[in-house]
């Protein structure tokens, strides 16, 4: 595995951070600016980054993507259309998202909802948004009945599982580096007893660790997206649910580690730190992956 990114790849890369950069929500005030979330919708459906598997992508610039989109906050579709439009694979303009657990999930404006089962593919309609603690993606109710659309391949099938579970582990380890970012920002200017209180020990080496996890996160990442395109489909399957468990875990320290470091003012609405830990909290128990699925005897 050569872990360097090419040259098209770096430049998607930045590409996707100058977007969520943009117009990506500054504050918690700005998740509720409708004008802001219909230039972003327009933004993101013009890059076309939604049918990227169509358009032969591989799964490492589909994580990319995902990746710098959960770092801004992005807060229309993503992860939903595209991977429906890996299992669909077709050009209709109609929004489709995919179903996980009985609810539609990223499913503002999806009007339709994708479920693989086995290797057949369902389709239903997706209906009234469901509450959820993610403050920046709305999940929908399913409405049935489910009508057959397609079938995959086994292999096709396996390799999207990976892919799914590559996506969330992107918007785990972007939402890290989101939060990670954003305590660093805020111990450099916020001052106990006349210094910043990121030069005190107690707090540099909290942001120190945090780091760390984001290194570790960004490197069982790049494997498994990786692996996506180029190892056996079970050993695609295996290298993301690895992933998956560190990533989870590894975001969840980072965004609290996060809160914690703003101090009082973490645990107000206010501080965008909760909705870098909610969007965790979403993501991890999207596609959720256990440790009796893997035989690495993590604890």
């Amino acid at each position: 595995m050569d872990a360097r990114l090419t040259t098209e790849q770096r430049e998607l890369r930045a590409a996707a951070a100058r977007l969520a950069d943009e117009l990506g929500p500054g504050s918690v005030l700005d998740l509720d600016d409708a004008d802001r979330v219909a230039r972003l919708e327009k933004a993101v459906a013009a890059t076309g980054w939604r049918t990227l598997r169509s358009d032969g992508a591989s799964g490492v610039e589909v994580a990319l993507v995902a990746e710098e989109f959960a770092r801004g906050l992005v807060d229309v579709p993503f992860a939903g259309p595209v991977l429906a439009d890996d299992l669909r694979r077709d050009d209709t303009a109609e929004p489709w998202t995919v179903a996980v657990d009985g609810e539609a999930a990223d499913a503002r404006d999806a009007r339709r909802v994708l479920v693989l089962q086995g290797r057949r593919i369902l389709a239903g309609r997706a209906g009234h948004a469901v509450a959820g603690v993610d403050l920046t993606r709305r999940n929908a109710e399913v409405s049935g009945p489910f009508e057959p659309v397609g079938e995959v391949s086994a292999e096709h099938a396996e390799r999207w599982r990976a892919l799914a579970l590559v996506v969330t582990c992107a918007d785990l380890l972007g939402a890290a580096r989101g939060a990670h970012t954003l305590a660093c920002e805020y111990a450099k200017v916020r001052e106990q007893y006349g210094n910043p209180i990121g030069s005190y020990q107690a707090v540099a080496h909290l942001l120190a660790e945090g780091l760390a996890l984001i290194e570790g996160s960004i490197s069982v990442l790049r494997h498994a997206a990786w692996a996506v395109d180029e190892l056996t489909p079970a050993e695609a399957v295996h290298a993301a649910r690895v992933a998956k468990l560190y990533c989870a875990r590894a975001a969840r320290t980072v965004c609290e580690t996060s809160v914690q470091v703003h101090g009082g003012i973490g645990n107000t609405w206010e501080c965008l730190a909760h909705v870098y830990l909610r969007r965790v909290l979403a993501s991890t128990d999207l596609f959720p992956a256990g440790l009796e699925e893997i035989d690495l005897g993590l604890s």
